[in-house]
Formats: C-alpha cells, structure tokens, sequence
C-alpha cells in the first residue's frame, strides 16, 4: 500500500530494503551456514562466515505479504510448491540440521520486536502472492468415521503416483519403509536387503510356510522371503499400481506359483497362515481402528503362528491427545498420507495385548529410518528433472519436502521407529528359541 507521495518503485526499494535488514538481524540470532537469496538475486548470509552454497529462495515481495497476512503452515506449503519459497546448493534436511539443537526458538525471542514490525510494515498492505491449491486429498483427510471404502481412496493418493516416480529413489526391491542398516556405511541397496532377511530371521521363517503380508507394496518382502526362505506367501494392498507391479515382478522371477497378490482391504481377511507381517501399514488405519486391525490378524493367524508389526510411532503424551491435531499432521494427511495416524509405542502393545496377543520382542529403528529418508530425499534431489517429468513440480517439490521432514523428525526424535514380534497368547510354551541369538548369526 502507497500514498499518494510513494512512487511503486519506491515501494519495491523499501521492502527489499526491509527484507535484508531482517535477514541480517535473523542472522545475529541464529548465525547458520546459509543464506537468503531474494527476488532481486540479492544474497543476504544467514550467520558469519557463511561458506555454504545452502540458501532459501524468496520470489517475491508478495510472498512475505501472503505469509504475514496468514501465517499458517498449509500456506507456507502452498509458496512452496510453487516454487515461491525453496531451496538452492541444498535441501530441509541441511537447514534443519542446523537448528536441531533446540535453541533456535529461544534465540529468536531475543528479536527487537519494534525493529521486527518496522521491517514487516511494508509488507503488511501490499499485494500478496497468491498461493495455489497444489496437489492435496479433496475429501475427509483426517479418516474421521471413515468408511472402509475410503481407505482405497488414501492408499491410492499415496502409491498411484506412480511405480517409474518411486524407482527413482528406492533401492531395485522397491522397499518403501525403513532399511536396516549393520554398518552405517552400507548403502541403503544393503540395507534393505538386510532389512527384508531381518523381518524373516524375526518370524523364523521355514519352508512352506504360508506367510501374509499385510500391506504387501511392490512385493518385495514376500518375493525374498519365497526366495530364500521358501514360503508360499500371500499379498495384499490396496493399490492398483502396487499390485500391477508386484504381480509382474513374481512372474519375471518365476514365482507366480508361490506368491500371490490382490487387492483387499484387511479387514475382509480370511484363512489362516503361519507367519504374518505388516510392514508401515499400520500408520495407515487410523488409532480408533487398532482394535479391528490386531483382532482381524489374530484370527487369521495359526495357533502357534508369530506376527511382526513393523510401524513409525510418535512419543508418548503425559496427556493423551490425538497426534491429528497437530498442524504437521494434518499438513501430513492432506498433502502425503490421507487417513494416516501415528500411535505411541506403549498404546500399540496394549491394544495387541488387549487383542489377544503375547509381545516377545520390541526393537526400535528410529536412527535406520532417519538414515533411509535422509537417502532417498538426496537420490531423490539428484533426479529432479525425471521426477518433474513424470510427476510435476508440485509434487516432486512435496515429496522431498516429505522425505526431508521425515528425517528431521526421525533425527530429533519426534518419531520412532518400532519392530514388535508377538504371538497368540497361549499357555505354555512360545514358538520361539531361548535367546535371539539366532537372529544375528
């Protein structure tokens, strides 16, 4: 907003004037490798000394208007995707490393709030860039009261990107959940594989046992476990383009005659099997659904089957409140995972144990899983261009955006990572050795 005396170039002087005094006194505070890069190519270190090619991108003054005038996260997202805010010589992951010590916040109190509002003013009143709707789920996002038909609609706003997107940065098992790593060295190609062997190793696989995998992604898992362990394996996910996959995967390496795929929902699951696994599907049912979810795998599962529960989890609340209603939640439901929930640990073993089961084994991954999305958010980065070719800016901006939070969160764990073993809670004795010695043979 001008008067009448105030030429727009003016204008535009003053709030690029603005921007820089704010970045400097920002950088007193905070002191980053990093920089801020403006509209007008200007440069502007975040610290001293700054030698990092790491900065944020502004487009616009009207960037700065629009996030003022509401400062909201979906907002923030929404410039993001569209290129208004970014990144350049970096991505979340090498910014957010360096604020994870927790005295950012603090350290910005310290701001000289007059000076702060004098540097904002001339954003206030002016124009805003207006931030598109970019790719986000048009129905109930949260899952409340969700019918079970709406839970193929959440799995396939995830999955269908497409199977070409998601073989830029997973390994060649297409396995989209947490490596294990042995050796922090190891790529995430190892580390996967390693993952898979663990998962069997922990259900004491043997040959021609019948093994469901709840959640089955590209059939990886299952393909493995046929493979080297010599299963007949079952298969279920609710994703056309998984399931397309994983089918054609079996039958390359000859095993259509030990594994089979299709699509349904769990909780129409019928027979039984000796071994079940679920490997980050249950981040997926929603926490009211817990109960339905471990009852409907304890009925199919034998009487002296094992089931491994593979699943992120979030810290335990000394007050219980729903994870939901956080602002990253549902940014998280409406952008990458509709209908998603985390539990915390010691609720997801009550209600296994309110099912029926008996828990034998709990071991957290939380630093392997900071690890993998660190990996695939850079394998992902390196192949921007195929990525917004076959999947847009939009999305591609989110997904590392997604990948890069992910291992933030995992690194300041504000989530975890848990891999429980249980089994039908029968009198005598578990359908497991003494020690788990065998497991790291």
């Amino acid at each position: 907003m001008t008067d009448s005396h105030t030429t727009p170039q003016a204008a535009t002087d003053k709030q690029l004037a603005a921007a820089r005094e704010l970045v400097e006194d920002l950088a007193n505070h905070l002191n980053l490798n990093a920089s801020v890069k403006l509209w007008d190519g200007t440069v502007v270190p975040l610290g001293e000394n700054v030698d990092s090619p790491l900065a944020i991108t502004i487009s616009s003054p009207g960037v700065i208007s629009s996030i003022l005038r509401r400062p909201t996260l979906d907002r923030l997202i929404r410039h993001y995707a569209h290129g208004h805010v970014g990144f350049e010589g970096g991505t979340l992951i090498d910014l957010g490393a360096q604020l994870s010590d927790g005295g950012s916040r603090k350290r910005l109190k310290n701001l000289n709030k007059k000076r702060l509002i004098s540097q904002l003013w001339p954003f206030l009143f002016a124009k805003g860039e207006k931030p598109e709707r970019s790719r986000d789920y048009s129905g109930d996002e949260g899952g409340e009261g969700r019918e079970k038909a709406e839970n193929k609609d959440f799995i396939q706003f995830h999955y269908d990107v497409g199977n070409e997107f998601y073989k830029l940065f997973l390994d060649p098992n297409m396995q989209y959940t947490c490596a294990y790593f042995t050796d922090w060295g190891n790529t995430v190609d190892q580390a996967q594989i390693s993952k898979m062997d663990m998962i069997c190793r922990k259900l004491r696989l043997k040959p021609g046992d019948r093994m469901l995998d709840i959640g089955c992604g590209w059939g990886g898992l299952l393909c493995y476990a046929a493979e080297n362990y010599g299963v007949e394996g079952y298969g279920i996910t609710l994703s056309e383009a998984q399931i397309a996959y994983a089918k054609d995967w079996a039958k390359q390496r000859g095993l259509e005659d030990k594994v089979k795929f299709e699509i349904r929902d769990y909780a129409d699951l019928d027979g039984t099997f000796d071994k079940i696994s679920s490997i980050g599907m249950y981040e997926a049912i929603g926490v009211s659904n817990n109960d339905l979810y471990f009852k409907t795998i304890r009925r199919v599962l034998s009487p002296d089957g094992l089931f491994l529960n593979h699943a992120i989890s979030r810290r335990a609340k000394k007050k219980k409140t729903r994870f939901s209603s956080r602002a990253e939640q549902r940014a998280l439901q409406k952008y990458i995972f509709p209908g998603g929930e985390l539990d915390d640990i010691g609720h997801t073993i009550m209600g296994m144990e309110q099912a029926g089961f008996e828990i034998h084994d709990v071991e957290g991954w939380r630093e392997h899983y900071q690890l993998t999305t660190k990996i695939w958010c850079e394998r992902l980065t390196a192949r921007r261009e195929e990525a917004i070719a076959l999947v847009g800016e939009e999305t591609y901006r989110i997904w590392v955006a997604y990948l890069a939070g992910c291992s933030l969160a995992f690194g300041r764990g504000a989530a975890r990572l848990f891999q429980t073993v249980a089994s039908h809670n029968a009198k005598g004795p578990s359908p497991l050795p003494p020690t788990r010695a065998d497991l790291y043979r």
